[in-house]
């Protein structure tokens, strides 16, 4: 059975208000249905959920570009910064940014070239030559913001919605809204993960609701997909035996001591362990793909391998019926010597997240899956010399989280769409500015979330993935 997420979850006095008024609308039937669908979700948690209205989109498929990509010499292109390459900076500042060092720094233009794509005219670099062929496909969001310009905090910030606390993250929110399609599955999968747990996290959601991590390429026979997953040494039968004792000694502690949500996580989270043993390795395993579909990606071949591995389970995992699969691909952070690290990072990159695309398209699941491709914040219009000796081609770029550049593709998103503008030095966002609360609300709406009431009531008050903050971005909505 369905059930809804709401601040009636979570709230006593709006579930009886939602309750009594349900009554009231739909009689008695409806109710008894309703109940009965909610009694279904606190068993199972993971059950399908209805959304607060029909969505655009099922799933998410989020690309991490841990780092920072550089969106002046990717996405951005401004003419005005290789006119004053070499020179002091002459950024309009607002008075309110970090400027220790700027004296020191000069203008750096875009390392590569720029050109207009596809029938939509969609302007992005060299660096990106599979992207540019998908140019239509795709919605270029040139004027993101966030709030902090160090990267752990940054980073939780895209994740979480907030970087001085912590809150549960977008998969986590996702999963908790939406349960999972596939009940041998989770439905938050991280693929890849940052080191910092809290970036896949359930906070104060129940545990069950945190992203499992997963590892694209195991290093050897003892670096498994998913550690401590399978018991090699124990018949399933015997595992079975072994886990009802368990659970049964679980349930009985949870009833005397009336409820605690990190033990229902774990009572929960045996169980989908259990469960995920006879399913996840048929999905790790790619031998199975057609060598077209391996070639596409670009599995068994360098630079490539590892993102094209990852690429290629999220599909799988997508496919499968997983909500939120997360792929983080790191190596963005360049602050120096920007004109050989960034492309290497381009060609590690590229083809994988184009052929995860192009892979979704040809398999109708484009339709309904949501692609999502963003670092946790830009790279700066001036350049970075962290020795302070090297000449200007070697220098890098420093953090900007004033403005910088994601892209999306699928369910509900406008196609071949540019949207956003950045001032002459690409530095401060002038027309359509999305902050990270907008972003968020944005991608909850795809999903047939109102982030407002999508809640969870904790220490007093109902908490959201947006805080109190954030508007959808009707702009980029087909």
């Amino acid at each position: 059975m369905n059930s809804q997420r709401t601040t009636a979850n979570s709230n006593p006095f709006s579930r009886r208000h939602f309750l009594q008024t349900t009554a009231c609308g739909f009689g008695s039937v409806a109710l008894n249905a309703l109940l009965a669908e909610q009694a279904s979700a606190r068993s199972n948690p993971l059950v399908p959920h209805r959304s607060h209205f029909p969505a655009k989109a099922k799933r998410v498929i989020f690309l991490f570009m841990a780092g920072g990509p550089s969106q002046h010499d990717l996405f951005d292109y401004k003419p005005r910064l290789k006119l004053e390459e070499g020179k002091k900076p002459n950024i309009p500042h607002a008075g309110r940014e970090v400027t220790v060092g700027l004296e020191n720094s000069m203008s750096l233009g875009p390392i590569a070239s720029f050109a207009p794509r596809g029938q939509s005219g969609m302007v992005m670099s060299d660096l990106l030559p599979q992207l540019a062929t998908v140019a239509d496909d795709i919605c270029l969001v040139r004027s993101l913001s966030a709030d902090n310009r160090s990267h752990d905090q940054a980073t939780l910030q895209l994740h979480t919605g907030a970087f001085l606390s912590l809150r549960p993250s977008m998969g986590a929110w996702v999963s908790y809204g939406l349960g999972t399609e596939n009940q041998n599955l989770p439905s938050f999968i991280t693929i890849n993960a940052p080191t910092d747990v809290r970036n896949h996290g359930s906070a104060f959601l129940p545990a069950i609701h945190q992203g499992t991590r997963l590892n694209a390429k195991p290093s050897g026979p003892k670096d498994l997909p998913i550690q401590h997953l399978r018991d090699l040494a124990s018949p399933e039968s015997e595992q079975r035996r072994r886990l009802d004792l368990l659970q049964t000694m679980n349930r009985e502690l949870l009833q005397r001591i009336g409820g605690d949500t990190q033990m229902e996580g774990v009572i929960e989270s045996f169980e989908l362990a259990f469960r995920m043993q006879a399913e996840t390795p048929k999905l790790v395993d790619l031998s199975h793909e057609s060598q077209a579909t391996l070639n596409l990606y670009g599995v068994g071949k360098e630079p490539t391998d590892k993102n094209a591995r990852a690429c290629l389970l999220a599909r799988r995992f997508a496919e499968a019926g997983v909500r939120f699969i997360q792929v983080t691909m790191d190596g963005w952070d360049h602050h120096g010597n920007i004109r050989d690290g960034l492309p290497k990072m381009c060609a590690q990159t590229d083809q994988p997240s184009v052929a995860l695309l192009q892979d979704l398209k040809q398999r109708g699941l484009l339709d309904d899956t949501l692609l999502v491709w963003s670092g946790e914040f830009g790279r700066t219009p001036w350049s970075q010399d962290l020795s302070g000796t090297q000449p200007l081609e070697k220098h890098g770029r420093e953090h900007q989280p004033e403005s910088f550049c994601a892209w999306m593709a699928g369910a509900g998103v406008r196609p071949g769409l540019t949207f956003g503008t950045t001032d002459d030095y690409g530095f401060r966002v002038v027309e359509n500015r999305v902050h990270l609360h907008d972003f968020h609300a944005t991608l909850l709406h795809l999903l047939g979330f109102d982030h407002e009431k999508l809640t969870y009531r904790h220490g007093g008050r109902d908490h959201r993935l947006t805080d109190v903050f954030g508007d959808v971005v009707t702009g980029v909505l087909s």
